[in-house]
């Protein structure tokens, strides 16, 4: 795995984590429209659920996962957070924590950093440099 790889990841886990929030909220609806039926009770038989109750079952586990990748975003983080400020060059930190950490696009980096376009991209090359000889030199683990 290369510097941009291993420094994408916190932000490939946010989208997933944002995707899941949007399936809840779909399967929240879902269940508010599902109506239950009442039935007699049978003796013998197996239970069958009730399509609220499928959609609540479903719901619960994709919170569960949400909250695991959220544990998991938030170690990520830290550990990101610990190898960036290992970098020497002060630029190079502060643009690999807007884009990689902080998310944003190369236009509000640019306009943080108070920068012309292309020279950030030329500043996260140079950066990303620095990111792969740090990464041979710590034998970071890649996740």
């Amino acid at each position: 795995m290369d510097a941009k790889e291993y420094l994408s990841q916190a932000f490939r886990l946010d989208q997933r984590i944002n995707s899941k929030l949007e399936q809840v909220s779909m399967l929240r609806e879902l269940a508010l429209k599902t109506t239950s039926t009442l039935q007699d009770d049978k003796v013998q038989g197996t239970k069958q659920r009730s399509p609220m109750e499928n959609a609540l079952v479903k719901l619960m586990s994709l919170e569960q996962e949400i909250n695991e990748d959220i544990d998991k975003l938030v170690d990520l983080k830290r550990e990101l957070t610990s190898f960036v400020s290992e970098m020497e060059n002060p630029s190079y930190r502060l643009l690999l924590e807007l884009r990689y950490l902080g998310g944003s696009t190369w236009e509000e980096v640019a306009a943080i950093m108070g920068y012309d376009l292309r020279w950030i991209y030329r500043l996260h090359r140079k950066a990303l440099k620095e990111a792969t000889r740090l990464l041979a030199i710590t034998n970071v683990e890649c996740t």
